[in-house]
């Protein structure tokens, strides 16, 4: 097992809404970025844990945990052409973009926001840290433990 970081602004999609979706899963749409590209395609597999991180709002903080119930798979948002995601270069031949499929787990009883992990010296190699604006990235399993025990979470 792998342990992940998916970013995604509230306003956009937040945990809620993923808790909201049908048996609380929905798939993780619309990367744009080559390296979080392939992560999706080739290195995050289902049984994978994901820290569920709210960026782009005033204070932005772990706020939950998911898993992957999918491997990567074609990104067929960037097939239509109406769509926000759309890419004109991306065929059903060609993908070019991929995402999984992710499951609601629970929320973390305290948010972990980025000031707690900056301070955090057990942290501070991790990519959020490092000032990464990957919306994927990856998490050791001992960051995985230190912010599962800054959100409350007994493991």
């Amino acid at each position: 097992m792998n342990y992940w970081l998916f970013k995604t602004e509230p306003g956009c999609f937040s945990f809620d809404d993923l808790k909201g979706r049908p048996d609380m899963t929905e798939h993780w749409d619309g990367v744009r970025n080559y390296q979080a590209r392939n992560f999706l395609r080739d290195s995050i597999k289902t049984g994978d844990r994901v820290l569920f991180y709210h960026s782009s709002i005033p204070e932005p903080a772990v706020v939950g945990l998911a898993e992957v119930v999918r491997d990567g798979y074609p990104d067929f948002t960037a097939l239509d052409p109406n769509g926000e995601h759309f890419d004109p270069k991306a065929t059903p031949a060609n993908p070019i973009w991929y995402m999984v499929d992710v499951r609601y787990l629970q929320p973390l009883p305290k948010q972990v926001t980025l000031e707690a992990i900056k301070g955090n010296p057990l942290l501070e190699n991790m990519p959020l840290v490092k000032r990464s604006r990957l919306s994927i990235q990856p998490v050791t399993r001992d960051e995985w433990q230190a912010i599962l025990a800054m959100g409350g979470v007994k493991s």
